[in-house]
C-alpha cells in the first residue's frame, strides 16, 4: 500500500486513505508565491509543527536510503544563477544508481514505436542482444536493448497475466500534485533524486508498483524535474529552477486554454454537422471569430490544395483527425459541406483556379463614371443604319449581346451582309482602370450556374450590349459576296443600329423553317451562310460540327437544384448561320487589317495535311468530326500579318465579334478603331504578343473551368435520372478490345463502355448509366440489349 499525504503537509505510512488528499502547493489555478517557498501562517502553531514534521520525515527517509548504500561524500558546487543548475547531491551517481540487466521474468517498459509505450515480461534471449518479451496486450515480440526504457525493480518472476492490473494500479497513483510536493521539498534543499528515492519521498516505500509509478510521473513530467545525468536506463533527476517552473506553468496554462478553445471549435463543427440543412450557420457567420475563421480558412485551403504554409496544412490535418476523418482534400470538402460552409455542389475548380467572381467597388464605380460621360469621340463618323432589319441570335440565357446581323440583295443579285459588333471602346480605353481589370480577367466566364463578366455588369449587360428596340453604337463590318461565296468587297466603319429581333437559336431555326415572306432578310442570311459553307469546303475547310450539351442550373445553392439540359446540334440551320457569319467577319477583319498594315491577333491553323478522303467511310456529323478533331494541330497567332486558317478554309482570321466577352477581341477593336480615327494603333505587334501571352493563360484556365463545370453538372443530371432510362449512343472509337468511346446522343456527352461483338465505329448502341458520381468525376455506362 502506498503512503498517502493527508491534512496540510504531513506524510503518513501505509494506512493512509487516499492520494487525492495530497496538498497542492501550487497549480495552474493557484499561482506560485513570489519566492516559490512555503510560508506557514505565524498564528498557527499546528502548521509550524506539520511543516517541521515534513522536513524531519524527509531527512529520515534520506538517511535511511544513504544507510543502505556505501556512500562517498562529494561536495558539489551549485551555481544558483544558472537556469540549468546540476544537483548531484553529495555522492557519486554510480553509488546512487542500481544497475539492472535483462533477465527472464523481469517486468520492463519498452517503446513499441515512436508514440507507444508498453509493459512486458522478459521471456528469453533472442540472439546475442535482443530479448523476446510478452507485453500487456498478450503479444510476444523481439525487442532491442535500446527499446527498453525502464526495468521495474524488486521483481524476479512476474506473471504476464498480471500486467494489466499492475498498469491500472500505477495509473491510480498518477497524481501530479505529488511531484509538486516533491519539487517543493527538493528545491528547498538543493537535492537531486533517483526514481527509487522519489518513490520513497512521495509514496513512503520503494516497492515495484511505487517505483514504476514514480518513474511514470518523472518521465511524463515537463514542469518540475529534469534529468541531470543518466547511465543507460538509470537517471538522476533534479528540480528545475523556480523561474523556469513558473514559466513552464504559464505555458501549460496557455496550452490548456488553447486546447480547451480548440475542443470547443471541434464541438461547434460537430453541432453544425448535426443540424438540418436549413438551420446550419451561414457562411459569413464563420468569419465572426478570428480564430474560428483562421481554422475554416485552413480547411478550405486544404480542400482545394492551396495551403500557403505548413502551419495551415498542419491545422487542417489536426481538425480532420479530431473529427475522425482521413487527412485528405475530399474529407475537408465533405466536412465544409456538412457544416454548411460549402454548398453541396460547390465548384472546387472555381476556387482552385482563383477565378474572380465579383468586381471590386473601385471598378464598378469607375464603370459608372464611364456611363455618366455622354461624349462619343466617333459620333460624327457613325453611319446611321437604324433603317436595317437587325437580327441578334444567341442562346436564350445570354446576358452579353455583342453581335447582330443584317442582309440584303444588291441590284446585281449579290448579297450584302452587315455584321454589327457592339462598340465596347465607346466606353473603355486602353490603359484605363476598367481596361486593366478586363485584361486581368481575359474573358467572361460562362458556367451552368452563373456568368462572371469580364466587365462590370452595368457595362457588360447594359450600355455596351446590343439591346432590342434601342439605338446602339456598333462597329459594322460590311461584306459583299461573289456568287460563289467568296468576299468581293469589305469595309469597316462606326455605326448606329437599332436591333429588331433578339432570337434564340431555336426560334431562329423555327423562323427559317416557316420561310415567312416578311422575314426575307433572315432567308438571305441563310442563303449567304450556305454559299460561304460551300466555298470554304472548296478551300479545304474541315467540318467539325457535333452535338454539344448546354446546361442551366437555376438554384445551384440548393442540395437538389433544378437542372435544365439542352443538346445543341452545331449543324442546326440557325447555329450554322451564325457560325458562318462570325467566320466571315473574322476573314473580313483579317483582310482589312492586312490591307491597311494594322497589327492584329491574326489566327492561323495548319491542316496537318489532312486527307479528307481517308475519313469518307465514317458517317458525317459527330462521328467524323470526332475523328478529325483528334488529328488537328493547335491554332497559332501572328501579330503582323494574316496566316492561312486551313481548318476554316480561309486566308486569314481575326476574332472580332465578342469584345465584351473576350479581351483579345477588344484588342482588335482598339487597333481598328484607332485606324478609323486616323490615329496610329495603340499597340505594336510586339505589344500585342506580350499582352496575348498573359491573356491566353487566363483563357486556358477559364476553358478548363468551363469544361469541368459542364461535366460535373452533366454527371449530376445523369445521377438524378431514373435508373431504367436508356440512351442512344454512337460508337466514336475503339480504345481497347471492345471498350469504345461513345457519344450519348440525348445528352451530348462522351463516355466509355464495353460494346458487343459486331459493333463498328459509327454504329448506334443502347446504353444505361449504372452509376454517376459528379464529385469524383466517375461514370459507369453499360450496353443493354435493344428491347
Amino acid at each position: 500500500m502506498a503512503v498517502r499525504a493527508v491534512n496540510t503537509y504531513s506524510l503518513l505510512r501505509p494506512s493512509s486513505p487516499s492520494l487525492s488528499t495530497v496538498p497542492r502547493f501550487f497549480s495552474p489555478h493557484h499561482p506560485l508565491p513570489s519566492a516559490l517557498r512555503f510560508h506557514p501562517p505565524s498564528s498557527s502553531h499546528v502548521c509550524h509543527t506539520q511543516t517541521r514534521s515534513i522536513k524531519s520525515l524527509f531527512e529520515t527517509v534520506m538517511e535511511e536510503l544513504q544507510a543502505k548504500r556505501k556512500l562517498r561524500k562529494k561536495i558539489v558546487s551549485v551555481n544558483a544563477s544558472s537556469s540549468n543548475t546540476e544537483l548531484l547531491n553529495e555522492e557519486h551517481v554510480e553509488d546512487r544508481l542500481v544497475k539492472r540487466s535483462l533477465q527472464k521474468g523481469l517486468l520492463l517498459e519498452f517503446k513499441k514505436d515512436s508514440d507507444k509505450i508498453l509493459l512486458a515480461v522478459a521471456q528469453r534471449p533472442d540472439g546475442k542482444k535482443n530479448w523476446m518479451v510478452s507485453d500487456q496486450n498478450g503479444v510476444t515480440s523481439s525487442i532491442k536493448p535500446q527499446q527498453v526504457t525502464y526495468i521495474v525493480p524488486g521483481i524476479s518472476n512476474f506473471d504476464q497475466a498480471d500486467i494489466t492490473h499492475f498498469v491500472q494500479k500505477a495509473q491510480y497513483n498518477m497524481d501530479p500534485s505529488l511531484l509538486e510536493f516533491a519539487w517543493f521539498e527538493l528545491h528547498e534543499k538543493n537535492k537531486s533524486v533517483t526514481v527509487e528515492e522519489m518513490a520513497e519521498i512521495i509514496f513512503g516505500r520503494v516497492e515495484p508498483l511505487e517505483s514504476y509509478s514514480a518513474h511514470l510521473l518523472l518521465s511524463k513530467d515537463e514542469i518540475y524535474f529534469t534529468i541531470l545525468e543518466s547511465k543507460g536506463l538509470r537517471c538522476v533527476y533534479g528540480p528545475r529552477p523556480s523561474e523556469q517552473v513558473e514559466e513552464l506553468i504559464r505555458r501549460k496554462v496557455a496550452k490548456e486554454a488553447a486546447e480547451k478553445e480548440f475542443q470547443n471549435f471541434i464541438k461547434l463543427l460537430g453541432s453544425a454537422k448535426s443540424m438540418p440543412s436549413h438551420d446550419k450557420p451561414s457562411k459569413s457567420s464563420w468569419q465572426d471569430d478570428e480564430k474560428i475563421w483562421s481554422r475554416i480558412e485552413s480547411l478550405e485551403a486544404y480542400a482545394i490544395d492551396a495551403c500557403i504554409s505548413d502551419k495551415q496544412r498542419e491545422t487542417a490535418g489536426i481538425i480532420l483527425k479530431e473529427m475522425g476523418l482521413a487527412k485528405t482534400s475530399s474529407s475537408a470538402v465533405n466536412l465544409l459541406i456538412d457544416i454548411g460552409y460549402f454548398p453541396v455542389h460547390v465548384n472546387l475548380d472555381l476556387l482552385k483556379l482563383r477565378i474572380p467572381t465579383d468586381h471590386l467597388e473601385k471598378i464598378t464605380s469607375a464603370a459608372q463614371s464611364l456611363l455618366s460621360d455622354s461624349s462619343d469621340p466617333d459620333e460624327i463618323n457613325r453611319k446611321n443604319l437604324t433603317n436595317l432589319k437587325v437580327y441578334a441570335i444567341d442562346v436564350d440565357e445570354a446576358d452579353e449581346l455583342d453581335d447582330a446581323l443584317s442582309a440584303t440583295k444588291l441590284q446585281d443579285g449579290r448579297i450584302n451582309i452587315w455584321i454589327h459588333v457592339a462598340d465596347a471602346t465607346r466606353y473603355v480605353q486602353p490603359g484605363s482602370i476598367v481596361d486593366r481589370e478586363a485584361m486581368r480577367r481575359g474573358t467572361s466566364v460562362f458556367l451552368p450556374t452563373a456568368t462572371y463578366s469580364m466587365f462590370p455588369e452595368n457595362l457588360a449587360m447594359g450600355a455596351m450590349s446590343l439591346r432590342q428596340g434601342e439605338v446602339c453604337n456598333a462597329v459594322t463590318v460590311s461584306v459583299v459576296l461573289h456568287d460563289d461565296g467568296s468576299i468581293a468587297e469589305c469595309s469597316v466603319f462606326n455605326s448606329v443600329i437599332k436591333p429588331t429581333y433578339m432570337l434564340t437559336y431555336e426560334s431562329a431555326s423555327e423562323l427559317l423553317n416557316l420561310n415567312l415572306e416578311e422575314e426575307v432578310e433572315l432567308r438571305i442570311l441563310s442563303e449567304a451562310a450556305n454559299l460561304r459553307l460551300n466555298w470554304r469546303r472548296q478551300q479545304g475547310a474541315v467540318e467539325t460540327a457535333t452535338l454539344e450539351a448546354r446546361i442551366k442550373v437555376s438554384n445551384p445553392e440548393d442540395p437538389e437544384p433544378s437542372i435544365n439540359l439542352y443538346v445543341e446540334n452545331q449543324a442546326d440551320p440557325a447555329m450554322r448561320l451564325v457560325s458562318e457569319m462570325m467566320i466571315l467577319c473574322g476573314e473580313a477583319i483579317a483582310t482589312f487589317g492586312s490591307r491597311n498594315n494594322i497589327p492584329l491577333p491574326y489566327r492561323g491553323q495548319p491542316q496537318s495535311d489532312i486527307n479528307l478522303s481517308e475519313f469518307s467511310h465514317l458517317p458525317e456529323g459527330p462521328v467524323r468530326s470526332f475523328a478529325l478533331v483528334k488529328i488537328m494541330r493547335a491554332a497559332e497567332i501572328d501579330f503582323r500579318k494574316p496566316a492561312r486558317h486551313g481548318v476554316l478554309g480561309i486566308p486569314g482570321y481575326v476574332q472580332f465579334t465578342s469584345p465584351i466577352r473576350r479581351y483579345l477581341d477588344l484588342l482588335a477593336h482598339y487597333q481598328i478603331k484607332a485606324f478609323l480615327r486616323g490615329e496610329p494603333p495603340p499597340f505594336t505587334s510586339g505589344n500585342l504578343e506580350g499582352l496575348a501571352s498573359g491573356v491566353n493563360e487566363k483563357v486556358r484556365a477559364v476553358r478548363k473551368l468551363s469544361n469541368s463545370s459542364l461535366r460535373y453538372w452533366i454527371l449530376e443530371y445523369l445521377r438524378k435520372q431514373p435508373k431504367e432510362r436508356r440512351y442512344r449512343a454512337l460508337v466514336l472509337k475503339f480504345l481497347k478490345d471492345r471498350i469504345a468511346a461513345l457519344l450519348l446522343v440525348e445528352v451530348g456527352f462522351q463516355a466509355t463502355a464495353w460494346v458487343s461483338v459486331g459493333s463498328q465505329i459509327g454504329d448506334e448502341v443502347v446504353v444505361k448509366v449504372e452509376q454517376s458520381h459528379p464529385r469524383d468525376d466517375i461514370i459507369y455506362v453499360k450496353e443493354v440489349a435493344r428491347g
